[in-house]
Parts: C-alpha cells; sequence; structure tokens
C-alpha cells in the first residue's frame, strides 16, 4: 500500500505546484488583493505586534483591512511562517508597507508553505487514516485517491489561497486516531482543528456524540474495544 500511496502523493503534489504556479483571485487587484493578500497581511500583524494587539483594532491593525478572524492556531502559524519571511524576503511582512506586497519570491514562499502545510499535516493524516482501513486494500487505494486530489484542495487552497488542508488535517488525523482506539489523542487531534478554524465546527456534534457513546459503552463494559487496529 505504501507504494500505492506515494504515487499518488506524488502525483497530488505535482498538480498542486501546477496550479499554485497559476495567478489567483484578487491579484493585482487593489484595494483588498484577494485572500492571497489576507493570509500574507496575518503574517506581517503577527509578526510585527505583540500578541496583545493581533485581534484588537488600532492604528497599526486596521480590523477592516483583512483582519485575523481565524482561532489562535493559525494566528500562531502566521507568527512562525512571518518570522521566517522576516529573514527571507522582510518587505513582506513589513508593517503598514507590505500592502499589496506580490514579487515573485513572496509568491513562491507564500504558496510554497501551502504544499508544505499538506506534507507534514494532511498527506500523513491521510495515510493513517487509510491504514486503519487496511484490510480493505482497493478501499484504501481508492479512498487516498479521492482525499489527495480532491479537486477542492487544489482551488481552494492552491489556486485561491488557503490553509484548510491544515484544519482538515487535523480533524482526518482525530478520526484515524479514534478509529484505531485512541480517542484522547483524537480528542487533542480535533480540538487542534478547531482551534485552527473553526469550520471544524461542523464536525464537532458528529466527534461529540461518538465519544460520548463509546464513554457510555465503556462504562458498561470494561472490556470494549475497536476491532480496527494500526499496523505502522
Amino acid at each position: 500500500m505504501l507504494s500505492e500511496f506515494l504515487f499518488i502523493s506524488l502525483l497530488g503534489l505535482f498538480i498542486r505546484y501546477g496550479i499554485s504556479s497559476n495567478s489567483y483571485s484578487g491579484m493585482a487587484t487593489p484595494p483588498m488583493y484577494g485572500d492571497y493578500e489576507a493570509q500574507r497581511h496575518w503574517l506581517e500583524i503577527t509578526s510585527s505586534l505583540p500578541l496583545e494587539g493581533w485581534y484588537i483594532n488600532s492604528t497599526d491593525n486596521d480590523l477592516l483591512y483583512w483582519g485575523l478572524d481565524y482561532p489562535p492556531l493559525t494566528a500562531y502559524h502566521s507568527l512562525a511562517l512571518g518570522k521566517v519571511a522576516q529573514v527571507l524576503e522582510p518587505d513582506l511582512v513589513a508593517l503598514h508597507t507590505s500592502r499589496g506586497y506580490e514579487s515573485s519570491s513572496s509568491k513562491l514562499f507564500m504558496r510554497m508553505t501551502v504544499i508544505i502545510a499538506d506534507l507534514l499535516i494532511f498527506f500523513p493524516a491521510v495515510y493513517l487514516f487509510s491504514k486503519s482501513f487496511r484490510q480493505y486494500h482497493s478501499a484504501v487505494i481508492i479512498q487516498s485517491i479521492f482525499l489527495i486530489l480532491q479537486p477542492g484542495f487544489y482551488l481552494i487552497d492552491h489556486g485561491h489561497f488557503q490553509y484548510n488542508c491544515i484544519c482538515l488535517g487535523f480533524a482526518l488525523l482525530s478520526c484515524a486516531l479514534i478509529l484505531i482506539n485512541r480517542p484522547y489523542l483524537g480528542t487533542v487531534s480535533f480540538c487542534l482543528a478547531l482551534t485552527y478554524k473553526q469550520i471544524a465546527l461542523y464536525y464537532a456534534p458528529a466527534f461529540f456524540f461518538f465519544l460520548l457513546g463509546q464513554a457510555i459503552r465503556s462504562g458498561r463494559s470494561s472490556g470494549y474495544t475497536y476491532n480496527t487496529t494500526l499496523a505502522l
């Protein structure tokens, strides 16, 4: 299965890079410049201002201009990328003067951060989730194809410019951990998804009631376990 998964992943990376080399919505279009500018601006704000100024309107942080409106984990992710950008290309995150900044090197940097996020979080989550169903080999391959080659990820994350792969990767990893009877780790992973992007709230009822049902069953029978295991 690993060889097939690597092939699917390489194909997915090739398509991602091809799409990311093209234009995006809002490119060179003032005054807001699109979601690419929103993500870049968050790097600027988090790397230039103290933590207490990230979500508060001020002379240095105009919330009407792509104010940071995602949960804290997104902010810390932006901070980490912003600190790297300050070393590689300071003009990309210069406070006030970087609005609409779209140099070729900065776009390459921003685009690659999404691909790296896929490699570090989303792809491993897909692999672990697929491994939890390893007894159905053909289904695993089809499942990996549908997840990694899903057009929505390309169009939103790599075409339009977002980091949904991080939130969805944590949510998918949570499913995998729960399936292999690691509910506590699964809960932590889902909390990471929720604190990265609030769209994870859509999945919250399903996680809540599933874990509640597991807790009830565990209370009735301490020997209850899942039949699904994971071979790493």
